[in-house]
């Protein structure tokens, strides 16, 4: 918010928000993740940058010889470069012709100011930090980053990472591409030879963010877009445009929760059998969002009784943030380090969190994410933008892995279908096909303030349902952000996370 007070626009917003969300929240997110961004602008169509680094060269089948999976913590997970600050670089290039640009120092400073002096640490990270302890505690750096005397800090702590802060402030002076190239990417190099990471300083040289198209389909409604694989993007867009076709009249009952239930599961077969890094997938993603095949997958919904499941999921921990500027332009943003504290790996000198998303890689053919050096992990990550033919524009999004895709459904369509307010659409109890995050069983979780009926009816269509508390966690993160024709700002966070709203 400062920067846009300051005159910034949405992006140096974002730029602000991300690395500053990098330094207080590190369970969720770091500045050694990957992200992506969607980005609208007035009179144009919307751009996204792709953010995902690849595994290293040296990132073979030989390097976990001996194992039936990549571990998921550790320097064998850290096996991917990072790539949300390559993401940021690019947004912000991609904006140069929207005015002055403020400094990199000025979109940094608050990241600084929390790393060299400190937060409140926050009782999600402390609940994480204890649950997560037995597998994280003896991972290089992550004891001497986030313990005090061994044990997770008390929510409100005082948390502080000057090491991280250095490392922003080399950044606002060098510039982004710092991380990647030059002193500052050699030190980082070299923290990750001595963590035992096999991600090596070509590596990184080698990596760049990528602006791509937006996938993109058309609803009754209105135009919604988000990025194209290796995130499941395409699955969001297949779910809401699945649904649409079904003509149900009425949210929270039955035929709606049923309904976008069914069109999860056609859209995860399709996305569980091809997505992956687009450079070796045989299947065109846009194929699956023309209307004449749209149609023929929504007539394999039966509307009366589920199909059977479950089908392989995938977790995942990550954030969501929005930014809308004075001139209309919209950013829908996302970055991650995959599971809770990623790989847990910490860099000595640079203070860096390390993903593990290349954890995910399969280590036998016949997966689409299949391992190889150089290759990008499929993403759970995927940012989400509508631009309604009423002349609103919403940027929404969550985490939560799995259930990300579910998640923007039920508040895009509660919000936009059916007219609800936008932070009623947010707060309605919601659901969850599927294995995600804090949760490892394939049940369809229904929130236990969904209508008892309604639990009744879905169990008996066939759902293998399990209800869980209000309000949790596993369901999502969710935010929102509307522009309407007008010039009005409307805002929206979820109950179920510690995140907000601000405008002026």
């Amino acid at each position: 918010m400062a920067v846009l007070r300051d005159g910034g626009n949405a992006v140096e917003a974002m730029v602000s928000a991300a690395a500053t969300i990098a330094v207080v929240y590190p369970h969720m997110n770091a500045i050694g993740g990957d992200g992506f961004w969607l980005i609208h602008r007035p009179g144009a169509d919307p751009i996204a940058v792709d953010a995902c680094g690849g595994a290293g060269r040296t990132v073979d089948d030989a390097l976990y010889a001996g194992l039936d999976a990549i571990p998921p913590r550790g320097p064998l997970a850290a096996n991917t470069v990072a790539g949300t600050v390559s993401g940021w670089q690019a947004a912000l290039d991609a904006a140069a012709g929207w005015g002055s640009p403020l400094p990199l120092a000025r979109l940094l400073e608050d990241a600084i100011h929390y790393a060299e002096n400190g937060f409140p640490l926050t009782g999600n990270q402390h609940g994480l930090t204890t649950s997560k302890l037995d597998e994280l505690r003896d991972v290089p750096g992550f004891a001497d980053a986030f313990l005090a005397d061994g044990a997770p800090p008390a929510p409100g702590a005082r948390h502080t990472n000057p090491r991280l802060g250095r490392t922003l402030r080399r950044l606002a002076q060098d510039g982004l591409d710092g991380f990647y190239r030059g002193a500052l990417a050699r030190d980082i190099a070299r923290d990750l030879r001595a963590a035992g990471s096999p991600i090596t300083a070509d590596d990184l040289a080698g990596h760049a963010a990528r602006i791509v198209a937006p996938l993109s389909v058309r609803l009754s409604v209105g135009t919604i877009h988000n990025l194209p694989p290796p995130t499941q993007g395409v699955a969001s867009l297949m779910i809401l445009a699945l649904f649409d076709r079904l003509g149900v009249t009425e949210a929270d009952g039955f035929d709606f929760i049923h309904g976008l239930v069914e069109a999860t599961k056609q859209a995860f077969i399709l996305r569980d059998a091809h997505v992956a890094d687009p450079d070796i997938m045989d299947v065109d993603p846009e194929t699956w969002l023309k209307p004449d095949f749209l149609d023929e997958r929504a007539r394999r919904i039966d509307r009366k009784r589920a199909l059977a499941w479950p089908q392989p999921s995938v977790p995942g921990d990550t954030v969501w943030l929005g930014a809308i500027d004075g001139a209309g332009r919209a950013v829908s943003f996302i970055q991650s380090v995959y599971w809770e504290f990623g790989s847990g790996v910490v860099l000595g000198d640079t203070g860096i969190l390390w993903q593990n998303r290349g954890s995910s890689f399969a280590l036998t053919d016949g997966p689409p994410n299949r391992l190889a050096p150089g290759r990008r992990p499929f993403h759970t990550l995927n940012p989400a933008l509508a631009r309604l033919d009423d002349g609103r524009v919403m940027a929404y999004g969550t985490m939560g892995g799995e259930g990300q895709p579910q998640t923007q459904a039920a508040v895009f369509a509660r919000h936009v279908l059916f007219c609800h307010d936008l932070q009623a659409a947010v707060t309605a109890p919601r659901w969850l096909l599927g294995r995600t995050w804090g949760a490892e069983t394939t049940t369809l979780k229904l929130e236990s303030r969904i209508d008892v009926e309604v639990i009744s009816a879905l169990a008996s269509a066939g759902h293998d349902v399990e209800t869980v508390e209000p309000y949790s966690d596993m369901m999502g993160h969710a935010g929102a952000l509307v522009r309407h024709s007008d010039g009005r700002l409307e805002g929206a966070s979820d109950p179920r996370s510690d995140g907000g709203v601000a405008a002026f």
